[in-house]
C-alpha cells in the first residue's frame, strides 16, 4: 500500500507541476474548474445526494465557478478585491468558527441543504485560490509555496504517528491521528519555513512563523473535517479515482482550508 501511495504521489506531483509552471492562465483556469467537478461529485456521494439531486449541485458548482471567472476578468480591480474578501472571508468565517463547532458535535448535521452549502464553502474559496495564489507572481512561488507547507505537515504527521503515535488527537473522529503526529508536523513546517527563509532572504520571520503554524492548525482542522464527513457518510475514503490514495477529496482535504486564508492573508497585505 505505502509503495502504491509513493507511486501515485510522484505521479500527481510531476503532473501538477508542469501544469502549473507550463499552462497559460486559461489553461490553469480549465483545470482548476475539473477540480471543482471532482470534488462537487465526491461530495455529493459524501452528502448522500440521489439522483437528479447530484447533477444539479454539480451544475451549480460549475455556474458558480464560471460565474466567478467572469467577474475576474471583467470586474475593475477594486471590485474584484471586493469579490475575494467575501469569498474568502466567508471561508474563514467557516473554518475557523463553524468547523471547530461541527467537529466538537454542536453542529452536526446530516441535512442535505446544509451539506450542500458546505460543499460551496469547501470547493468554491479553494478553487478561486488557486487561482489567485498563482496569479501573483510571474511564477507561481506563492501557490507551490503554500501547498508544500501542507504537504510536508501532512508527510511529517503521517510518520511521526506511525514512529511515536500514542495519544489519540480525535478516536472519534479519525482514529489513527494522533498528537505526536501533530507535533511531527509542527516540526516539519518549523524546518521548512526555516530552509525557505534562509534560501529566499525573506524578512519578516515571525510574521512567516505565526502564518506557518496557523497552517497547520488548519490542516488538521481540515483532515479531521473531511474524516468527520467521511464518517457520517459511513465510507472509508471520499472516492477511487486516485490508487492507494482514495479520492481527489481525499488528498484535497488539507489545502480546502488553508489555501483560502493563505489567499485572504495576501490580499489584505496587498490592499493594507
Amino acid at each position: 500500500m505505502l509503495k502504491q501511495r509513493v507511486i501515485t504521489a510522484i505521479i500527481l506531483a510531476s503532473l501538477f507541476l508542469a501544469a502549473l509552471f507550463k499552462l497559460p492562465a486559461s489553461g490553469w483556469s480549465a483545470l482548476v474548474g475539473l477540480v471543482v467537478m471532482q470534488g462537487a461529485w465526491e461530495w455529493s456521494k459524501l452528502a448522500k445526494m440521489r439522483g437528479a439531486t447530484v447533477w444539479i449541485f454539480m451544475a451549480a458548482m460549475l455556474i458558480s465557478y464560471a460565474a466567478l471567472l467572469w467577474m475576474y476578468v471583467h470586474f475593475i480591480p477594486q471590485q474584484k478585491h471586493q469579490v475575494q474578501i467575501v469569498i474568502y472571508g466567508m471561508s474563514a468565517a467557516f473554518w475557523l468558527l463553524f468547523v471547530p463547532l461541527w467537529l466538537k458535535g454542536i453542529c452536526k448535521t446530516q441535512s442535505p441543504s446544509l451539506l450542500t452549502l458546505v460543499g460551496w464553502l469547501v470547493l468554491l474559496p479553494t478553487a478561486m485560490a488557486m487561482l489567485d495564489l498563482r496569479a501573483e507572481n510571474p511564477q507561481p512561488w506563492w501557490l507551490l509555496g503554500v501547498m508544500a507547507m501542507v504537504w510536508v505537515a501532512d508527510i511529517s504527521a503521517y510518520f511521526a504517528g506511525r514512529k511515536f503515535g500514542k495519544h489519540k488527537l480525535a478516536p472519534g473522529i479519525s482514529p489513527g491521528k494522533t498528537w505526536e503526529g501533530v507535533a511531527g508536523a509542527v516540526l516539519g513546517v518549523l524546518a521548512y519555513v526555516v530552509l525557505v527563509m534562509a534560501g529566499s532572504g525573506m524578512t519578516q520571520h515571525y510574521s512567516l512563523i505565526l502564518f506557518a503554524m496557523v497552517g497547520v492548525a488548519l490542516s488538521v482542522v481540515g483532515d479531521l473535517f473531511e474524516s468527520a464527513i467521511k464518517r457520517q457518510a459511513g465510507v472509508k475514503d471520499s472516492g477511487t479515482l486516485l490508487p492507494g490514495h482514495g479520492g481527489l477529496l481525499d488528498r484535497i482535504d488539507a489545502l480546502t482550508s488553508t489555501l483560502p486564508l493563505a489567499a485572504l492573508v495576501l490580499i489584505l497585505m496587498r490592499f493594507a
